[in-house]
């Protein structure tokens, strides 16, 4: 029996796929269900597939989109132009406005001190561990001293009453014109080279110059006199000094004049001469150091370690001369102990003439350096630069002004820009809070009016 093929008679073809037939547009092929793939190289897809992790898009906060940045420069431009462009405008005519200021330099050495007068006096009164021990106190140089005196009021009184500086200046008070001329004058020492520079700053080139070169003659001005008044009153201490070691002198020498007329000349050994010259020479270094003394108690109190330093140099002296005559009590000196009780005394007159002659010799060399010092102009300042008239402005500077006040102006801008986008941008409970913040705070209109009413 031959073999008919009955698509009909196919196990599950009734069921699972409707008979198509062509002509019938309404009707539609059925979708065979897909069979499971078993193909064992080929991997399930699983049931819930994982969701892919993609890059972080611009909705996450964490991520800095440059072109929000760029939007929000974009909307506002208008008013970041406007801004920079009206701040460059006031800024230019604002220095424009401003006056020309012009700066004058004075530079000078400070006066060298001198040995021969007082200061040097003092300076050697001082030894040589002065410098050492300003060093490790933090004490000044000369040259800040100088710096000190040529802002002192003493010199500033004299520039202001020089060039009328309360008028030029519009003050009524003599406080507020020390400020205004404090405020233009600049005064420095160089740390290397000791060097004092006087930098005036005014609105007249010709007026700068002559007050710096005017600080430097009133501070010279003001060293002679404060050198003079200290020679002159070294060479008066020395001339009253002087004059009462002189008496003394002439006292000595009429008793030993007496003592020889009356018991004729006598005899005295050499290590008895020896020992009255030596004692008289210690005498006169005595007197010197004492004179010394009294000029550093004129310019130091007696607690300061200068005047505990002449102390101990006078306490030296004496004792050396108490080493010499023994008991000075007695009086009885060394190397004459045989002589008789007339030769003795003889011995003290010749000693008191001859500590009285070194004395005078002494004093007098003093005074005659006091004289010269007082004399001599010790304080001459060496001019090393005179302030002339300046010929460029030295401020303002306009044109750091006008790009300073640009920048920032723009810089504000857009800060302001951004801050409005914020304010914009703000979600609604951070809205409502900030209103409840401004309902906190007083109205300062409101205020204003209210007082002004």
């Amino acid at each position: 029996m031959p073999h008919t093929e009955d698509k009909n008679l196919e196990p599950g073809a009734s069921n699972l796929e409707p008979e198509f037939k062509p002509g019938t547009p309404d009707l539609e092929p059925e979708v065979k269900p897909q069979t499971p793939n078993l193909d064992p190289e080929v991997k399930p897809r699983a049931s819930n597939p994982a969701p892919e992790v993609s890059n972080l898009g611009p909705e996450d906060p964490d991520v800095i989109n440059l072109l929000d940045y760029l939007e929000v420069l974009a909307k506002n431009w208008r008013m970041i132009f406007k801004t920079t462009v009206v701040a460059a405008i006031i800024s230019v005519g604002y220095s424009l406005c401003l006056p020309n200021i012009y700066s004058a330099t004075a530079r000078f050495l400070p006066p060298q001190q001198d040995s021969s007068g007082l200061m040097g006096m003092l300076m050697g009164a001082a030894g040589g561990m002065g410098g050492v021990a300003a060093d490790l106190l933090g004490k000044g140089t000369p040259a800040d001293m100088y710096v000190g005196i040529l802002n002192s009021e003493a010199i500033s009184d004299k520039i202001i009453d020089r060039f009328k500086l309360m008028d030029l200046y519009e003050q009524d008070y003599r406080v507020e014109t020390y400020k205004k001329l404090d405020k233009n004058v600049d005064i420095v020492a160089g740390k290397k080279d000791g060097i004092i520079s006087i930098s005036v700053e005014d609105k007249d080139p010709k007026l700068a110059a002559a007050i710096a070169n005017a600080y430097v003659e009133e501070l010279g001005k003001l060293l002679s006199k404060l050198n003079i008044t200290g020679a002159g009153q070294n060479r008066v201490y020395l001339e009253e000094r002087l004059a009462k070691a002189k008496g003394d002198l002439v006292k000595a020498e009429e008793g030993l004049k007496q003592f020889q007329s009356k018991n004729k000349a006598l005899d005295i050994t050499e290590q008895s001469k020896g020992t009255i010259k030596g004692v008289a020479d210690l005498e006169g270094q005595l007197a010197a150091e004492e004179v010394k003394l009294a000029g550093i108690k004129r310019v130091f109190t007696s607690s300061s370690q200068e005047v505990k330093n002449q102390l101990s140099v006078i306490t030296n002296i004496k004792n050396q001369i108490a080493k010499f005559e023994g008991n000075r009590s007695s009086s009885s000196i060394p190397g004459i102990g045989s002589v008789p009780e007339l030769g003795q005394q003889y011995v003290r007159l010749l000693r008191e003439f001859k500590i009285q002659e070194t004395i005078v010799e002494m004093l007098t060399k003093q005074y005659e350096m006091a004289k010269l010092s007082e004399a001599k102009d010790t304080t001459a300042i060496q001019v090393i630069q005179t302030a002339r008239e300046p010929d460029k402005k030295a401020k303002p500077k306009r044109s750091l002004i006008v790009l300073a006040t640009t920048f920032a102006a723009g810089f504000g801008a857009v800060i302001y820009a951004f801050m409005q986008e914020a304010g914009a941008r703000m979600p609604e409970e951070d809205c409502a809070q900030w209103n409840r913040i401004k309902g906190l705070l007083p109205d300062v209109s409101r205020v204003f009016y209210r007082k002004k009413a």
